[in-house]
């Protein structure tokens, strides 16, 4: 098995339901992807509030810390944009309006390619359950490629109100290593990987970051003949 990262497309966007979700799932196909001058767009999902241990911090500093944290990670790997959608942290659900809010997005920016997140909980290995925002904005991203992106009628506002013109994305990535079909080689990008994980500060830390990223991506490096790699799960759609 080869790397077999497809070079046949000029956009991409990836949606996560988190700031740094990006940065553990895919950053160094990212970063492989904007050093080739391609034109790639983060969404995120959440607004972060809820991400510390820390009860005597408030939420909208939580916000503003996170929210800058990933525009720097952004700044790194080279994003054209980082959009944030705001919905509260930790009540994410695959709801009609997230649905159209990102599909208002992929009409916007027009990827070729859209990343997401597993739809549904990872039960793999026995350490970690999954964060149900993960699968909500999975579920969410997939809906809104099909069919609310692409057809004229789904959402008619976004077209006659907004000038948003349908879009139909060519295929979807499902970032994780489960039933992966798709390799993509980052080992010459994997300094940049950590660099921009490393950028969110507030909640990894420093070593860490460098030690699990590399271990992560070195699990799958072998099974195509490189040191590091990142899997997908992908469809093409007709």
């Amino acid at each position: 098995m080869t790397d077999n990262v497809n070079e046949d497309f000029s956009r991409a966007m990836v949606v996560v339901a988190h700031a740094d979700d990006a940065e553990w799932g895919c950053a160094g196909t990212v970063a492989r992807w904007c050093a080739e001058g391609k034109h790639v767009v983060y969404v995120i999902c959440t607004d972060g509030s809820k991400g510390t241990a820390d009860a005597t911090i408030s939420p909208d500093e939580v916000i503003e810390s996170r929210r800058s944290e990933q525009e720097e990670a952004g700044r790194v790997l080279g994003l054209a944009d980082v959009v944030f959608l705001g919905y509260p942290d930790a009540y994410l659900e695959s709801t009609l309006d997230l649905r159209k809010a990102i599909a208002r997005e992929i009409r916007r920016h027009r990827p070729d390619v859209l990343v997401c997140m597993n739809p549904v909980r990872n039960l793999d290995g026995d350490g970690y359950i999954d964060h149900p925002d993960h699968f909500a904005s999975g579920d969410a991203a997939m809906g809104a490629v099909y069919p609310t992106a692409r057809d004229p009628l789904t959402f008619p506002e976004l077209l006659n109100e907004e000038g948003l013109e349908p879009h139909k994305v060519r295929e979807v990535w499902v970032m994780g290593r489960t039933h992966p079909d798709h390799f993509v080689d980052v080992t010459d990008y994997i300094e940049t990987a950590v660099a921009a994980l490393r950028a969110h500060r507030s909640q990894v830390d420093h070593d860490a970051a460098d030690r699990h990223l590399r271990e992560w991506r070195r699990r799958d490096g072998p099974r195509i003949g490189v040191e590091y790699a990142e899997v997908f799960k992908r469809f093409r759609l007709g």
